[in-house]
C-alpha cells in the first residue's frame, strides 16, 4: 500500500472539504482562505485513491504558505494520519501548524509534532438568549452604504440621533455560521452598549438563517466578558505551534 501527498487544486478536494465541515460542527475560521485563494492544497492518496487532503497558508504573510491549517483523512484511512501528516510537512515545506482546538485531527498533530504552542484567540459559540435594553438606544441597519456580499456590516446603535456603536456579521465562513464583530465609540464605552450590540447582532444572524459565532484575542478581557455576558460560551481556541 503506497501513500503519497501531492499538490492539487481546490476543485479536486471539494467533496472531502464538505465531509470535513460536516464532521466538525462549528465555525471554521480559516474557511475564507480557500474563498480568497490564500491557500495551497495537497491531496493525500493511497494507491492513487484520494483519501484526504491538507491545506497550507501564510501564518504572517499570506504568500509565505508556511502553516498547515487544514488536514483531513476519511475515517477508513485515518490510522494513516501520522504518515500523511509527515509527508504533508515535507512536501509543502510548512514549518507551523495553525488550528482550532475543537478540531480533533489537526490539533492532535499539533500536540504530537509541534512545540512552543500558543493560543492566539478564543472561539465562542451561542449558548443562551439574553434580553438587555438601554433606554433611548435604537439598534438599526444603515441604509446609505453599499456593502460587500460577504460582510453585512451595516448595523448601528443610535443614541439621541448619534451613532454610539457599529457592528456587523462576517459571512465568509462555512455555512451556516456568521462571525460577529462590533466597535463602541470611545465616548460611549462602559455603558453596556457593546453588550446590547452583540445581543442584537445575534438576533440579526438568526433572522437571516445564520448561526452566530464570535472570537476575540486571548488578551482582550473586555470583549471576552461581553461575549460571555450575551450568551456565548467558549468552544475552543486558535492554536499555533512550530513543527519540530
Amino acid at each position: 500500500m503506497e501513500t503519497k501527498v501531492i499538490p492539487t487544486g481546490l476543485k479536486d478536494i471539494e467533496a472531502l472539504r464538505i465531509l470535513f465541515l460536516q464532521e466538525n460542527h462549528f465555525q471554521f475560521v480559516h474557511n475564507k482562505c480557500h474563498l480568497y485563494g490564500w491557500a495551497d492544497c495537497y491531496a493525500c492518496k493511497v494507491d492513487d485513491i484520494l483519501v484526504g487532503y491538507g491545506a497550507v497558508w501564510g501564518q504572517s504573510k499570506r504568500e509565505d504558505r508556511d502553516a498547515i491549517f487544514e488536514f483531513y483523512i476519511i475515517q477508513p484511512y485515518r490510522k494513516l494520519a501520522d504518515a500523511f501528516f509527515k509527508q504533508l510537512h515535507t512536501v509543502s515545506g510548512a514549518v507551523y501548524i495553525e488550528c482550532q482546538s475543537n478540531e480533533p485531527l489537526l490539533s492532535s498533530m499539533l500536540y504530537q509534532y509541534a512545540q512552543n504552542i500558543n493560543a492566539e484567540a478564543i472561539l465562542f459559540e451561542d449558548h443562551f438568549r439574553t434580553d438587555f435594553s438601554i433606554p433611548g438606544v435604537i439598534f438599526q441597519k444603515k441604509e446609505t452604504e453599499a456593502h460587500d456580499r460577504s460582510d453585512d456590516c451595516a448595523y448601528v446603535l443610535q443614541y439621541h440621533n448619534e451613532v454610539a456603536a457599529t457592528g456587523g456579521l462576517m459571512l465568509n465562513y462555512n455555512m451556516p455560521y456568521a462571525d460577529i464583530y462590533y466597535e463602541v465609540n470611545e465616548s460611549y464605552r462602559q455603558k453596556g452598549l457593546g453588550t446590547l450590540m452583540v445581543q442584537e447582532l445575534k438576533k440579526a444572524a438568526y433572522e437571516m438563517g445564520r448561526v452566530p459565532a464570535a472570537r476575540c484575542n486571548t488578551r482582550n478581557i473586555i470583549s471576552k466578558y461581553t461575549l460571555l455576558k450575551t450568551g456565548f460560551t467558549v468552544c475552543g481556541c486558535i492554536l499555533k505551534g512550530a513543527i519540530q
